[in-house]
């Protein structure tokens, strides 16, 4: 298993038509067939010192193995996602982990 973890802090966090484009965006990468799952979220009204909040929205997605995490990464829909979205955000932050 390989979980591919990706944060994104927008240009313009106040901006609700920004958030709504990279949410769009995400959600064009949901069909493609490498993914076993995806989740699209926002930071979670948590308060503890240990947790980050900073972050506008994430990208969750599992993967059968690092070899499918490659192949994710040059697939089509993903390069496009990239393409059209890259203008909204000024910071990613991405967290790969696999199976101990």
């Amino acid at each position: 298993m390989f979980v591919h973890h990706v944060f994104f802090w927008l240009k313009n966090p106040a901006s609700e038509s920004d958030k709504t484009a990279l949410i769009a965006g995400l959600k064009t990468m949901q069909g493609i067939d490498l993914l076993t799952s995806t989740h699209i979220g926002v930071p979670a009204a948590t308060n503890r010192p240990v947790i980050d909040t900073s972050y506008s929205i994430s990208w969750l997605t599992v993967l059968e193995s690092a070899e499918a995490e490659a192949a994710y990464q040059i697939h089509p829909v993903h390069v496009q996602f990239v393409e059209n979205c890259k203008h909204l955000w000024e910071k990613v932050v991405i967290y790969d982990s696999i199976d101990c």
